[in-house]
C-alpha cells in the first residue's frame, strides 16, 4: 500500500473506530435484541429466544406506541420546529445591533439554560411549576395553584424544551445573520423596505441553508430527548417516544420489544433526515 494511503488510513482510523463503537455496534446490538424476547430478569434474560419480526409486528399494532408517537410529533413540532426556531431567530435578529455588553450578557443567560445538566434544570422547572409554592403560580397569584405538570403535562414539557434548547438556534442564526453583507441591508433600507419586506427579500434568502440545517438538528435532538421524563415521569399524556421506550425496557423489563421500537425510531430519524436533505437540495439548487 502506498505511503500516502497509509497516512490517510491512519488519520481516518480513529474516527472510524469511534463510529463503529458508538454507532454501528449499538445499532447492530439493537437489531439483535429486537429480534429476541430478551428481558431484564427471568429465564429470557439469560437465554433469550429468537422471535424474528414478532416484536416489530407487535409495535405496529400497539395503540400505545402510536399514541406516544403522536405526542412526540406534537412535542417536536411545537418545541423545536416552531418554538426554538422562532425564538432563536427572534433573539438573534433583535440582538444584532445591540450594544456588545448587552448582547453578551443575554447570550450568556440563554446559553446557561443549555449547558446546565438536565437533572438541575428539571429540578428548577419542577420547583417553578409546583402547585403550592411554585414560582409560576406565585406570579399569577392563583389560589389554589395550578398543577401544571399534572393538568398540562405536554404543554409543560414543550415550554421547557423551548426554554432549554433555544440557545443553539440563537447562536446559529447569529452566525448566519453576520454573514449577510451590510450593503444589502442598507440598500433595502434606502429603498424604503419595511422590516417584514427586508426579512422576506434580503435576510431569509441568505440564511435558508442555515435554517434548514438548524431545523434538521434540533428536530432529531428533540425527537430523541429524554429530559422531559425528569419533569413528567411516566404521565400517559406526556409519554413521548423516549419515555415510552424507557418504560418498556426498564420499568416493564421488555428489552426485546423496546429494542424493536428503538430500531423503528432510528429508521424514522433516517427517513426524516433524508426528507430534509431532499428539500435542501431542491431549495438550494
Amino acid at each position: 500500500m502506498p505511503i500516502d494511503r497509509l497516512r490517510a488510513a491512519a488519520f481516518v482510523a480513529p474516527a472510524l473506530f469511534m463510529i463503529g463503537v458508538f454507532l454501528v455496534f449499538p445499532g447492530l446490538w439493537t437489531l439483535y435484541i429486537g429480534a429476541t424476547n430478551f428481558r431484564l430478569t427471568g429465564v429470557s434474560a439469560r437465554e433469550p429466544d429468537f422471535v424474528g419480526l414478532d416484536n416489530f409486528e407487535r409495535a405496529l399494532t400497539d395503540q400505545t406506541f402510536y399514541h406516544s408517537l403522536w405526542l412526540t410529533l406534537i412535542f417536536v413540532f411545537g418545541s423545536a420546529v416552531v418554538g426554538q426556531n422562532g425564538l432563536g431567530f427572534t433573539l438573534a435578529w433583535a440582538l444584532r445591533d445591540a450594544r456588545k455588553w448587552i448582547r453578551r450578557t443575554l447570550e450568556a443567560l440563554v446559553l446557561l439554560a443549555w449547558i446546565l445538566p438536565s437533572s438541575v434544570v428539571a429540578f428548577l422547572w419542577i420547583a417553578m411549576l409546583d402547585r403550592d409554592g411554585g414560582t409560576i403560580n406565585a406570579l399569577l397569584g392563583t389560589v389554589p395553584g395550578i398543577a401544571w405538570t399534572v393538568e398540562y403535562p405536554l404543554l409543560s414539557i414543550i415550554v421547557f424544551n423551548i426554554w432549554r434548547g433555544t440557545a443553539f438556534s440563537m447562536m446559529l442564526y447569529s452566525a448566519a445573520l453576520s454573514s449577510i453583507p451590510p450593503s444589502h441591508l442598507e440598500t433595502a433600507r434606502l429603498a424604503g423596505s419595511s422590516g417584514t419586506q427586508t426579512l422576506r427579500d434580503v435576510v431569509f434568502p441568505h440564511i435558508k441553508r442555515h435554517a434548514l440545517t438548524n431545523t434538521l438538528l434540533i428536530t432529531l435532538w428533540t425527537f430523541n430527548d429524554f429530559t422531559p421524563f425528569l419533569i413528567t415521569a411516566s404521565d400517559y399524556d406526556a409519554e413521548i417516544i423516549a419515555t415510552f421506550i424507557y418504560n418498556k425496557a426498564i420499568v416493564g423489563g421488555e428489552m426485546g420489544y423496546s429494542g424493536a421500537i428503538s430500531l423503528l425510531v432510528l429508521l424514522m430519524n433516517l427517513l426524516l433526515a433524508l426528507v430534509y436533505l431532499r428539500v435542501a437540495r431542491r431549495r438550494l439548487a
